[in-house]
């Protein structure tokens, strides 16, 4: 199905292209899918050209949609033709065989590979390789610590020819072996012409890059030794490793001008034999056969449409016989799937090894205006081929497809994982929930999976994966520990009623950020560090400690520990001023929510709190660093509106919050907060004003617009989407708040914001603070971006995200 198409304006349909000028519709879906396609950091972005020039692009500012010419190699007037980042050496493999196990460990294993280039200590260098049409490869490494005044770092460059005569290359593709080499398959586009092979070795040497290359086994397509097609598929289309970390396996299109043919080839090592003469020859003991390296055919299909473009996919599943056998009994397909696209529209899913038919989309038809009038018979070229896809590539999870077609729109549909068998909902849930663990443990964005999930499904899946969350060990959980609130939140979005449970999240995203800040301003006080840090040692005290008294609780603290300069602790004012603010709204709705919970079909936000007792008991914590913080900086406390002037806010909140988090504690069973909790709550804004908090920004991304939208969904780039129907929008003249900093930047701001493509948070793009407390706060959202640890863009240019 159809999900997204998406035209660049003032783009017209595209001339016929060479393949080297094809790197241009890949280009669009590097920038579409950049996670994808970037190297794994996900900052970075390779571009080539016609003329032989490599570009290394980075994000400018850590937007999404603003990117900047890093570094750049060229190969003079030599058109490159593939091109690739070095390995960095990790690998993960998915067993579908242990989809039923409890271990994180057991599911997805580390296989022992092998960086491309190392440095000192077994570091990976970065760099990338590019293969040009006159069979040169050449390697741009970047030199660890950056160039003279903090600019970017210098390039090693180097250049070979793939073999002693070099020839014409209209095709190549990269891949990697587990030993840290690289190997490039390549073809002059002929099908009566070998495809070679070539191993690649890059090693620096005095500071200077090298590169070493060795002739391997080469191939002929079986199609031009079979008599009835031996002259009917004249051309090489398409030449394709099966995956990035498997030289072993290629796939080849042959094509003509109306049809295909696809070829799998699979490396095998093989005995070598004797000649007769030799065979009455007594052994030696130890002695072993003779083997050699040959290719040999897998599978082929039969006579195809034209094919126009390839996707092989990205999910590492494991393709042992027992993983295939059990990836077919329950019907699991993400990873088993490669993509063709046909120029009649259409787009095939093949199995990967038997290349068997597992799944058929049929494009959109022609969106083009009628002629006016009949065009005049008579002879001249026919009427070109229709809108078909020129590019496609997979999401990480095998879950969508992007593709770039003839006519300049970016297509995003939707891949089935069970490639539209019927299954039972259980069935279908543990699979999406296999893919959502992937997702955590890889550090991948979920947004795919977020497109099969159903509304009615999406608080189970998040019951399901904090289940399988909380059966991991602790070191585990602490590393995945904000991913899975980021999922949870982002699963909760997609129906309406959990949408208060996804602002509770989201709140909680912000209250473990901000708590984990403040913690680590505390340094010890004396100069030999104690086993257990200040922020250690107060969650201990915290936790031993029942006290309702704020006081008595700083009695047992060593208050030298929490001593800052006055001008950090002023400049976390904000946080502070919402931690108060948070705490105040959560005891006043208390009498609500106890009242509503046994009657009341939705939660209100906040409920998620009033059971937590590990939030409450950080609340806590909080309250107590800035009880004594307040000692030294009065103006570093939140500010209260109240009724009375002898009345201790701090001191107040306090108390209410031990009674509730003593009746939601994880050491002691659960219990209903008594009366006198109820009506000292009840009475709590009476004494103080509550204030409104932003619980959870309008989401602006694609992903929600698809619950309520009439597909296939249309966009463009540069301009804004429509409000979803029957979505609340805020009043033109509301205030505008930066979520990060919690503070208030009026109702039209001057200041330059950014948004979050998933959840909407937007915040001022350059910091109004340049005190170093603020610089640690903010430095924090550089790599993850946002509170949901997604992706910002600057505002109000592309609105385009499927995230």
């Amino acid at each position: 199905m159809c999900y997204a198409v998406i035209q660049v304006p003032g783009c017209c349909r595209p001339k016929p292209m060479a393949s080297s000028s094809c790197l241009i519709f890949n280009f669009l879906i590097f920038f579409f899918n950049f996670v994808v396609l970037c190297r794994h950091s996900g900052s970075r972005l390779l571009s080539a050209d016609a003329d032989g020039l490599v570009k290394c692009w980075a994000m400018q500012e850590h937007l999404v949609n603003r990117w900047h010419s890093e570094l750049s190699s060229s190969v003079d007037g030599d058109p490159v033709v593939a091109l690739s980042w070095l390995h960095n050496g990790v690998k993960l493999a998915l067993h579908v065989e242990m989809s039923g196990s409890t271990n994180f460990g057991e599911k997805f294993s580390r296989v022992k590979f092998s960086p491309s280039l190392t440095l000192f200590g077994g570091k990976p260098m970065e760099g990338w390789l590019a293969v040009t049409a006159s069979g040169l490869v050449a390697v741009a490494l970047l030199k660890p610590g950056g160039g003279a005044a903090g600019g970017p770092a210098p390039l090693l460059t180097a250049s070979e020819s793939l073999c002693r005569l070099r020839g014409r290359v209209a095709l190549a593709d990269i891949a990697f072996t587990g030993g840290g080499n690289i190997v490039v398959a390549a073809t002059d586009g002929s099908a009566s012409s070998p495809v070679q092979f070539y191993k690649v070795v890059v090693s620096v040497v005095s500071e200077k890059c090298r590169i070493d290359t060795e002739l391997l086994p080469s191939l002929f397509l079986r199609c031009t030794s079979d008599p009835l097609r031996r002259d009917k598929y004249p051309a090489v289309t398409h030449l394709k490793f099966l995956t990035r970390e498997n030289s072993e396996q290629v796939l080849l299109c042959a094509s003509n001008q109306s049809g295909s043919i696809v070829e799998c080839w699979s490396l095998r090592k093989e005995g070598l034999p004797v000649n007769n003469i030799f065979q009455h020859r007594s052994p030696v003991v130890g002695e072993k056969q003779p083997t050699i390296l040959k290719w040999r055919i897998l599978t082929t299909t039969g006579d195809l449409e034209r094919v126009s473009a390839v996707a092989l996919p990205k999910l590492p599943i494991s393709i042992s016989n027992t993983d295939l056998k059990v990836a077919t009994d329950t019907k699991f397909c993400p990873g088993l799937g490669l993509a063709l696209s046909f120029q009649d529209g259409s787009i095939q899913i093949l199995h990967r090894l038997s290349l068997h038919t597992m799944g058929v989309y049929y494009g959109p038809p022609s969106e083009e205006p009628p002629l006016l009038k009949r065009p005049r018979p008579g002879p001249g070229p026919g009427p070109g081929p229709g809108p078909h896809f020129k590019a496609l590539q997979f999401s990480w999870t095998s879950l969508a497809l992007a593709g770039v077609d003839n006519q300049g729109k970016l297509h995003m549909l939707r891949v089935s994982p069970s490639m539209g068998q019927v299954l039972d909902p259980s069935t279908a849930l543990r699979h999406l929930l296999l893919l959502l663990e992937y997702c955590m443990v890889t550090g991948y964005d979920w947004w795919d999976v977020l497109l099969h999930v159903q509304p009615a499904a999406a608080a189970p899946l998040a019951e399901r994966l904090h289940e399988e969350y909380t059966r991991q060990n602790q070191a585990l959980q602490q590393v995945l520990a904000a991913r899975v609130v980021a999922a949870k939140a982002s699963l909760c979005r997609l129906s309406a009623a959990a949408a208060p449970r996804a602002s509770d999240l989201h709140a909680k995203l912000l209250l473990m950020a901000v708590g984990a800040t403040l913690k680590s301003l505390l340094r010890p006080h004396a100069p030999a560090a104690p086993d257990k840090s200040p922020g250690e040692r107060l969650s201990e005290i915290c936790a031993k400690n029942t006290d309702t008294d704020i006081d008595k609780v700083m009695l047992n603290l060593k208050t030298e520990e929490f001593v800052l300069d006055g001008p950090p602790l002023q400049s976390l004012q904000q946080l502070i001023q919402w931690l108060g603010d948070f705490v105040l709204h959560l005891l006043a709705s208390l009498p609500q929510q106890h009242q509503q919970g046994a009657t009341a079909t939705t939660a209100r936000p906040g409920s998620g709190f009033l059971r937590d007792g590990a939030s409450l008991g950080l609340l806590r914590e909080m309250l107590v660093m800035i009880r004594i913080w307040g000692l030294l900086k009065p103006g570093c406390l939140p500010v209260f509106t109240a009724t009375s002037d002898t009345q201790d806010s701090l001191l107040l909140l306090f108390r209410l919050l031990t009674k509730l988090w003593l009746c939601a504690r994880d050491d002691a069973p659960p219990q209903e907060p008594d009366d006198s909790l109820l009506d000292e709550c009840c009475l709590l804004p009476s004494q103080l004003l509550v204030p409104q908090l932003d619980w959870l920004p309008a989401g602006r991304g694609v992903t929600v617009r698809l619950q309520a939208a009439r597909l296939p969904l249309r966009l463009a780039f540069g301009r804004c989407p429509a409000p979803c129907a029957g979505g609340s929008s805020p009043p033109p003249d509301a205030q505008k708040v930066d979520h990060l900093r919690c503070v208030h930047m009026g109702v039209l701001p001057t200041e330059e914001s950014k948004a979050c493509t998933r959840c909407g948070c937007v915040t001022m793009l350059r910091s109004p603070n340049k005190t170093s407390a603020m610089k640690q706060w903010e430095q924090r959202w550089i790599k993850n971006f946002c509170i949901c640890l997604n992706l910002s863009r600057i505002k109000p240019e592309i609105c385009l995200n499927l995230a």
